[in-house]
């Protein structure tokens, strides 16, 4: 019962966040797809997501929001949804969650705007939002490793942008997201997170897989953007 209420409220803020977006599936989440001349360019992006603030309501990410520059409608937003296949164990709870991210684009320019996860379990259930904000030009057919994206909740301090709405008061204060920031490092670990990915999706398991580095996390411009949102 209970996992039903958790996965009808993930589908309930999926479909809360397509009517400004377009939902979109990630790359080889079907083993049978395979990589061809007419594949378009896939990012390969790994991403850790962790608690520290309140360690009982670990974040489960739930949508990678990617956008055009300058998007007007939901075609320019683009809202990669998790499956099955993305989440990597952990041995402990609270070492946070981590996700092999496949993010299949037209050549362009893009911003990562941020990832949207649920915390909690009935009868709390609350949200987070990791700002990002990187920009990231796509340019040629291929697999490029953009980096692993480790994102931590803290207690907030001062005016710094919250973890997460504070409405619905009570769940967001108890699972840490409106009490609480994030501190967000993008790393350059490919050789490790590359046999991850290899490993998972069998497309990559020979398939050469370059790199395109995000740039560093810029807190200030999230801070900007969260005052202005």
């Amino acid at each position: 019962m209970i996992r039903s209420f958790l996965a009808a409220a993930g589908a309930a803020a999926v479909l809360l966040l397509a009517g400004c977006a377009t939902p979109t599936r990630m790359a080889f989440h079907d083993d049978a797809q395979r990589l061809d001349a007419a594949s378009k360019p896939v990012l390969l992006m790994a991403t850790t997501i962790k608690n520290q603030y309140r360690l009982s309501f670990q974040p489960r990410l739930i949508v990678v929001h990617v956008e055009r520059p300058d998007a007007k409608d939901a075609k320019d937003r683009i809202n990669f949804t998790m499956d099955d296949k993305a989440k990597v164990e952990t041995v402990a709870a609270e070492q946070g969650n981590t996700y092999l991210l496949r993010m299949e684009l037209e050549p362009g320019r893009y911003e990562i705007r941020g990832l949207t996860s649920m915390g909690g379990g009935f009868p709390i259930v609350g949200s987070f939002f990791t700002p990002l904000h990187v920009p990231i030009e796509v340019k040629e057919k291929g697999v490029y490793y953009v980096g692993h994206v480790r994102a931590t909740v803290r207690e907030r301090q001062g005016n710094e942008f919250r973890a997460g709405a504070p409405i619905p008061l009570i769940d967001q204060a108890v699972i840490g997201a409106s009490g609480g920031t994030f501190d967000v490092d993008i790393t350059d670990t490919q050789p490790a997170d590359e046999v991850l990915f290899r490993q998972r999706f069998p497309a990559l398991k020979d398939a050469p897989i370059s790199k395109a580095m995000l740039p560093a996390f810029d807190r200030a411009k999230a801070q900007d953007w969260w005052e202005k949102h």
